[in-house]
């Protein structure tokens, strides 16, 4: 015995005249969209011009904009909506989406903490685009600040994004905010050399070298008596502020100090260890050594044993 079939039929036609009947307003729907769709484009790109004019940041501008052309188009998807659907009109609309916006409000916390914090970061500027900065355990370039994340360019190469609420939270070093910053490297001396002749040589050598600022003056200062050495702290000013500046400048100031202090008759030492060995004695001294004795002499004990 064959199934009736004549009920789903029936069912199956009534939702094709219904999806027939709504089709124009389907059609005029997708046209009004596109047509929003469109005009936020243009309204994203006037909100960053009047921004430019009013001299805000460029990202200021950027985040703005993308504002607008959103909220230009949800306007459209609600039109687009109640053309669709004629029986909805403004005000079940709009009720509808207060109670379903408390609902994405408590799921969607997350976002809009961080839509939060973009915008108050917008508005103090601790950074701006291209600046360098360091977030924990993140350096590098920033790319770009958007509605919910701040992307940077690590040195090298890698691309991380961040919450804007951890950057708005958290500390953030800035190493390109002021227009000059200031490098130090160290190089230690013997305790014997004289150390106003190794500050001077230093000094002589920073006066050579490109991108090393004469104000503010470099200076040359012991930091500390070191196990083996006199540590001197090279402290030296650049512009820009840059990563890249900072290593190609710290380099060409070891590379042209190190033979400078030689040809001044100024050594550079090494770390170095005294081991004292009493042949009448079962146990060694030690002095400046990582090697604990007990593991010295068991191994003393094993080669004589040999």
């Amino acid at each position: 015995m064959l199934p009736d079939l004549s009920i789903t039929m029936t069912k199956i036609s009534s939702m094709m005249t219904d999806f027939l009947k709504i089709l124009p307003n389907i059609l005029v729907a997708l046209v009004v969209l596109l047509i929003f769709w469109f005009v936020a484009s243009l309204v994203k790109q006037l909100v960053i011009k009047l921004a430019v004019k009013s001299r805000q940041a460029r990202e200021v501008g950027l985040v703005l904009g993308r504002i607008a052309r959103w909220s230009v188009i949800i306007i459209g998807l609600l039109i687009a909506i109640t053309i669709i659907f004629p029986s909805l009109n403004a005000g079940s609309l709009f009720g509808a989406l207060g109670v379903g916006g408390i609902a994405i409000g408590f799921a969607f916390k997350d976002i809009f903490q961080n839509l939060l914090a973009g915008l108050l970061i917008l508005i103090t500027r601790p950074f701006h685009i291209g600046d360098q900065i360091k977030s924990q355990d993140h350096e590098g370039t920033v790319e770009d600040i958007e509605i919910r994340a701040t992307t940077i360019r690590t040195y090298d190469n890698r691309l991380v994004v961040i919450p804007n609420s951890e950057l708005y939270t958290n500390r953030i070093v800035v190493n390109t905010f002021y227009r000059h910053r200031r490098i130090s490297v160290g190089v230690g001396i013997g305790y014997d050399d004289d150390i106003p002749l190794a500050k001077k040589v230093i000094l002589e050598q920073l006066k050579n070298i490109e991108g090393v600022l004469d104000i503010p003056e470099p200076k040359v200062l012991v930091k500390e008596m070191g196990d083996s050495s006199v540590n001197l702290d090279i402290r030296f000013w650049i512009s820009p502020p840059n990563r890249k500046e900072e290593v190609e400048l710290s380099d060409e100031v070891l590379t042209l100090v190190k033979p400078a202090l030689f040809d001044a008759g100024i050594s550079i030492p090494f770390p170095m260890r005294q081991l004292v060995w009493d042949p009448t004695s079962t146990t060694v001294n030690f002095k400046q050594d990582d090697v604990s004795k007990e593991t010295y002499n068991a191994d003393r004990d094993n080669s004589q044993q040999s």
